[in-house]
């Protein structure tokens, strides 16, 4: 009952999102900068992997790694605006899939120094590309608002999923992390 709850809560809570996804909104950015993360499988995947990946972790790596994720993709984002491209950001972007995935199946919990230091370079890759697509007379300050809130509703879904679910459903995390990790296979292959 609670895991149908919380699915149910989980969709009402991601539906402005997808109103907000079709154009039509003006150019304040805000409504690209929520779709963005939300229908770019391989940023989707990621970010909620973020999330997953926090809840099996302990102590400050709970917060610190979805807030290091959100600060550096932001910085990241701001380098995108002003054109600033990173070497091998698309392989970047697919490898945080997988490696996020693998994390998450394998249930890591590496020394917080070493966690955050991961996540923030994948998370640069991220943001630098977020940054790079902002549409043509979007507003930049929109659209940054947007990623970094759809960003983080991401992470706190995942999150939220594994901290919901019962002690004996971290079989399906794993799985869903293993998942994940197959994924970010196919996008390096691609």
């Amino acid at each position: 009952m609670n895991l149908r709850k919380t699915l149910f809560s989980l969709a009402l809570f991601l539906t402005p999102a997808l109103a907000f996804a079709h154009p039509g909104h003006g150019d304040s950015g805000l409504a690209s900068g929520l779709a963005h993360p939300v229908f770019g499988l391989d940023h989707l995947l990621a970010m909620l992997a973020v999330g997953l990946w926090a809840a099996q972790q302990q102590g400050a790596a709970r917060w610190a790694l979805p807030c290091t994720f959100v600060g550096t993709m932001l910085l990241g984002g701001l380098f995108g605006f002003q054109g600033l491209e990173i070497p091998l950001m698309e392989t970047g972007i697919a490898g945080s899939v997988l490696a996020f995935g693998l994390l998450v199946a394998l249930a890591v919990r590496p020394p917080l120094a070493v966690a955050v230091g991961l996540t923030a370079l994948f998370a640069l890759t991220h943001g630098v590309a977020h940054g790079l697509e902002l549409p043509e007379l979007a507003s930049p300050w929109g659209y940054a608002v947007g990623f970094v809130a759809a960003t983080a509703a991401l992470h706190a879904a995942g999150y939220g999923l594994v901290r919901v679910l019962p002690q004996a459903a971290a079989p399906l995390v794993r799985l869903a992390g293993a998942a994940s990790a197959g994924a970010g296979v196919w996008l390096l292959a691609s």
